[in-house]
């Protein structure tokens, strides 16, 4: 007489199932993001909205999540300004001319004069965790007041790659008295082996090229790693069926 075959438990399948949903959600919850380089205004640049259509560029910034390594991209012309800045009382009166040299930094300077305005590219590298302040000062800060100003908050992330470490920089400790406090900023050091990310059209996808030499052979074996490691899932997976 035919025996007959063992019959399998819907809920068995089921737990089965779920685990193996549950373990891979897990592994990729485990895995790190690479740097990322965000289009300031996305595909509308970095402009007053005296000149193109109004951005909202705190809501801009409120969707993403900034960390130490990422770069901010400004697209913009001569008639704008990139300014950065720590302390918040430079940022709310719109004017860097009295901000100290250790909080505040012009990364790309406008001449108002020049009427054969031409298009610039500014790439900005986060290098310190809590606030940081954005604005265009030109016109006796009339493009800040206009819109062109956001602030972001920078969390630790993967830390600073190595290109962009500093000796004389250091990042306060997030119990530091220091840590996210306007009236104490940290300085704003740039490194001198800054250099420009490369691959800038994709805000969100492109990392610079400094970034992926740096993370190519942790990343292969990770996903070497996870190959096997499902592989593993998928079989227990199936005996824990039958």
């Amino acid at each position: 007489m035919e025996q007959g075959r063992k019959r399998v438990s819907p809920v068995s399948v089921f737990f089965a199932f779920f685990c193996f949903l549950l373990l891979r959600l897990l592994c990729f919850s485990g895995s790190a993001e690479a740097y990322k380089n965000y289009t300031v205004g996305d595909s509308l640049g970095w402009y007053d909205s005296q000149e193109k259509p109004a951005v909202d560029y705190q809501k801009w910034a409120d969707a993403k999540n900034f960390s130490l390594g990422d770069f901010l991209i400004f697209n913009t012309d001569t008639n704008h300004s990139v300014v950065q800045t720590y302390n918040f009382t430079t940022y709310k009166e719109c004017d860097y001319d009295d901000a100290l040299d250790s909080d505040t930094k012009l990364w790309s300077a406008a001449d108002p004069s020049n009427t054969a305005t031409s298009g610039v590219t500014v790439p900005v590298p986060l290098l310190k965790e809590g606030t940081t302040y954005f604005f265009s000062s030109d016109y006796d800060g009339d493009q800040c007041r206009s819109g062109q100003h956001f602030k972001i908050n920078v969390s630790h992330g993967k830390g600073l790659p190595e290109s962009l470490k500093s000796p004389s920089e250091q990042s306060p400790a997030p119990n530091s008295a220091d840590y996210n406090n306007d009236e104490s900023a940290p300085d704003l050091v740039v490194p001198s082996t800054f250099n420009k990310p490369r691959g800038n059209q994709n805000s969100n996808d492109d990392d610079g090229d400094n970034v992926k030499k740096q993370s190519g052979a942790v990343s292969l074996l990770a996903k070497y790693l996870d190959w096997k490691f499902n592989g593993i899932l998928f079989l227990l997976g199936i005996i824990s069926i039958f």
